[in-house]
């Protein structure tokens, strides 16, 4: 008896695992089918985003910059996603763009990283500080010095996924309708100046105003300030600053490469499919390389239109001046730097790179452009 019943369950599970085999095949590919089906879906599923910038809509350089991203992500998708741009007041201020994008009510923000100082104060790195890395220098350092990999750190906390977007190269330091002679002439001064720049003007007498671009000049003009800086001549013409301003100084020791940030809410980028952020990466990356060509190419013609057809009077900073900026400037960065740790983290970082790019570049590009121009 025990044996039949034993030869019975034998012959049911061999007729069970028989009819497992059998089955295999069409498990497999109802497997196959489902993710066939999710990718498929992945793929067909259209995104419409928003974003919102820090400058006035369709502004050459900085607000064309968003405006590219947004074309070659719609293009390289074949029309997956479709990114909306919105310039600084229509949707959100300009100084808005960060909190917009951090929670969530917007996808995307396109800006500068110094603005959000009061927050996130190692984001100024990421954008510019005094006396520090050229644009080619910051894109080394953030691209493959390790750099995005701390700026993406910092803003982890605040929902948000930075890409690199775009560069002004080395800026000027501004308008004036006074002559800087000595570092008395910046006691008092009411100048546009944001990130540590404003810092070092504050210490050196000066009185730092942080203002966005369409406000600069009316503000200039009817003496809520008395000079500002903001980009270079390829801008500065667009705006008319050589309408109510007679001088303009170099160098820029405030910002030498400004990077632009493209800012991405976290659960949304998340959420996207793998070839929607390789689009999105890949967008970024060739804007950022041609918004600093851009301004490489348009700054000369533009300052030799201010000079020789506005009459402008372009002046280059006393020697004394720079150097007790420098001074100054190297003692803030100290100073925050002990202050907060992960300013320190990433000073620690962007200042050893600085020290190692910049001795390679006095026997490379330092030195060829001075044999080139002596």
């Amino acid at each position: 008896m025990a044996g039949n019943v034993i030869c019975k369950l034998g012959k049911n599970v061999m007729k069970k695992n028989i009819y497992s085999v059998l089955l295999l095949p069409f498990i497999f590919a109802c497997t196959e089918d489902n993710q066939q089906n999710i990718s498929s879906f992945e793929e067909e599923k259209k995104y419409e985003w928003r974003l919102v910038t820090a400058w006035p809509k369709n502004y050459p350089g900085l607000g064309m910059a968003p405006e590219r991203i947004a074309n070659l992500v719609e293009e390289m998708s074949d029309g997956q996603m479709k990114i909306t741009v919105y310039g600084a007041g229509e949707q959100v201020p300009a100084f808005g763009v960060f909190d917009a994008v951090s929670s969530g009510s917007h996808q995307m923000g396109h800006s500068g990283g110094y603005f959000w100082k009061g927050k996130v104060p190692a984001a100024q790195f990421f954008t510019g500080v005094p006396f520090g890395l050229t644009a080619d220098e910051i894109n080394a350092w953030t691209n493959r010095g390790g750099g995005i990999k701390l700026w993406r750190e910092i803003y982890e906390p605040f929902n948000i996924y930075p890409i690199p977007a775009g560069n002004t190269g080395t800026q000027m330091f501004g308008w004036f309708n006074k002559e800087i002679n000595s570092l008395d002439d910046i006691k008092g001064l009411k100048m546009r100046i944001p990130g540590v720049g404003g810092e070092v003007l504050k210490r050196a007498g000066g009185i730092p105003v942080t203002l966005p671009g369409g406000e600069l000049f009316t503000a200039l003009q009817t003496g809520v300030i008395d000079a500002t800086e903001w980009v270079g001549p390829y801008n500065d013409l667009t705006f008319g600053f050589h309408q109510i301003a007679k001088y303009y100084y170099y160098p820029g020791w405030h910002e030498p490469g400004s990077m632009l940030e493209l800012l991405i809410n976290k659960d949304e980028w998340d959420q996207l499919p793998n070839h929607l952020k390789a689009i999105i990466e890949t967008a970024a990356k060739a804007v950022n390389q041609d918004i600093l060509d851009e301004y490489t190419a348009k700054n000369n013609s533009a300052l030799r239109e201010l000079v020789d057809t506005h009459n402008v009077e372009l002046r280059k900073l006393p020697d004394d001046v720079i150097n007790e900026f420098k001074l100054i400037a190297n003692q803030i960065l100290e100073e925050n730097a002990k202050k907060d740790e992960m300013v320190n983290k990433v000073y620690q970082s962007y200042k050893s790179f600085k020290q190692d790019v910049s001795e390679y570049h006095k026997v490379s590009e330092d030195a060829f452009v001075e044999a080139r121009n002596n």
